[in-house]
């Protein structure tokens, strides 16, 4: 049962990344780009070019808020991730005991460390 539960939540979250992909390309060249305008209105020393500069990186900030429900993809990528990981961590090896008092579990572990 919990199985299917992390194959729904993990659907739903593949899908949402899948819809968001676009959108999160997006957001991540306009914050680059944004980020080299920034560096250049640091680097200008005239007032007119610290001002060019300036509005060139307001229209990439406005680029990157206007692309801001991509952060949802980007959760949806964590939660396909987190699903991806409790998948994987219910398998218990047959030679790792839960309860180290059972003589029988003791031996069948004893034995496996014998055969290896």
């Amino acid at each position: 049962m919990k199985k299917l539960g992390l194959l729904i939540v993990g659907g739903i979250a593949a899908v949402i990344l899948l819809a968001n992909v676009g959108p999160m390309i997006a957001l991540a060249i306009t914050l680059v780009l944004g980020y080299l305008v920034v560096k250049e209105f640091m680097k200008a020393s005239s007032t007119v070019a610290k001002i060019i500069w300036g509005l060139i990186a307001l229209a990439f900030a406005g680029a990157a808020i206007s692309n801001f429900p991509s952060l949802i993809g980007l959760i949806a990528a964590y939660v396909l991730y987190v699903v991806y990981k409790k998948w994987n961590s219910n398998k218990v090896h047959p030679t790792q005991t839960t309860n180290n008092d059972d003589p029988f579990n003791n031996f069948e572990t004893e034995w496996a460390k014998l055969n290896k």
